[in-house]
């Protein structure tokens, strides 16, 4: 591995809502790691509207800790807050880190090394063979392989874990991709990767060891639901080509929408997009009993109607943008 002293600066990215008692451990842990970094170094904690005594602890830290820096925002959500922190950051590799340090932090030279070798999106793998993960319950194991399995199918073939806490970024690609992206929940790693698949970024995983930890954020049953209908936001962003202009700026919260499709214009993208987000939820829902089950009779009959109703959707907006832009 490169040595660590070799690289540049490095932004690391730490959302947090409500993580007053965890989040000494975890600056005692950075404090260590930034003695053996040599380089410029920057610590950004993304308060996402904490109603405890977060942000008075990373204001009281910083005034020992010049490396440290309290961003405070309204409470949006944790996809917000990372945004926030990616678009204020500094330096020329940018890391996001989840509170809890369920990672070891001298596994951050990994991702660093691999930036460092032409990778441009870096992601920690639980789902690896090289991984190793401690103390995780079945249930979260069954849950995290079947939501990775259909983001897989969905949106980002290839990639094992989308979810883990721990990615890196080149700052040019962070600005990029964060620029565009409009999830706040839980679900924007999906949004970011899919980005950068779209637009054609190099995207690797790193094998990582992952430990466990009971105080998660994430709500095994209500927030697995919406989730999954974030995938659907996603497609339907895409399919309404809402991802073509940045919507995010480093210097301001939003950037104005810009519009020349025209009232019809509008209005036929709605149309259309809805009908075949639509059509795309009636198709997944009816392979269900196929997949589940091995019920081949009406659902794959209707599974497939609606797979012949997608397609010709596509092929008509298709056209139509086409003779639009002629």
């Amino acid at each position: 591995m490169t040595p660590v002293a070799e690289n540049p600066g490095v932004s690391i990215i730490i959302p947090a809502f409500n993580e007053e008692q965890r989040l000494p451990r975890t600056l005692a842990a950075l404090e260590r790691y930034r003695e053996r970094f040599d380089g410029d170094f920057e610590v950004i904690v993304a308060d996402d509207g904490s109603n405890d005594g977060t942000a008075a602890l990373v204001d009281r830290k910083a005034r020992t800790m010049p490396w440290l820096r309290l961003l405070k925002r309204p409470h949006r959500g944790k996809g917000a807050a990372v945004r926030a922190g990616m678009l204020a950051a500094q330096q020329p590799r940018l890391i996001l880190c989840d509170a809890d340090l369920s990672m070891p932090l001298d596994q951050l030279d990994r991702f660093l090394d691999v930036l460092d070798d032409g990778g441009q999106v870096v992601i920690g793998s639980r789902m690896l063979p090289q991984s190793r993960r401690y103390d995780n319950p079945p249930l979260r194991r069954l849950m995290s392989w079947g939501f990775n399995l259909l983001v897989r199918v969905m949106l980002v073939p290839g990639v094992h874990d989308t979810q883990c806490g721990f990615k890196a970024f080149q700052h040019e690609v962070a600005r990029d991709l964060f620029g565009r992206q409009s999830l706040n929940g839980f679900t924007f790693d999906v949004e970011i990767l899919y980005l950068a698949r779209r637009r054609g970024y190099r995207m690797l995983e790193v094998p990582i060891d992952w430990y466990f930890d009971a105080d998660s954020r994430v709500r095994a049953g209500a927030d697995a639901v919406l989730m999954a209908l974030d995938l659907f936001r996603i497609r339907f962003r895409a399919l309404l080509r809402q991802y073509r202009q940045p919507i995010y700026s480093a210097r301001e919260d939003s950037l104005a929408a810009s519009d020349h499709v025209g009232r019809l214009g509008r209005a036929w993208h709605s149309t259309v997009g809805i009908s075949v987000v639509l059509a795309q939820i009636a198709f997944w829902f009816g392979l269900l009993p196929v997949v589940m089950f091995g019920l081949f009779t009406a659902p794959l009959v209707m599974a497939c109607a609606f797979l012949v109703g997608y397609v010709l959707f596509a092929y008509v907006r298709h056209s139509y943008l086409h003779h639009s832009e002629v």
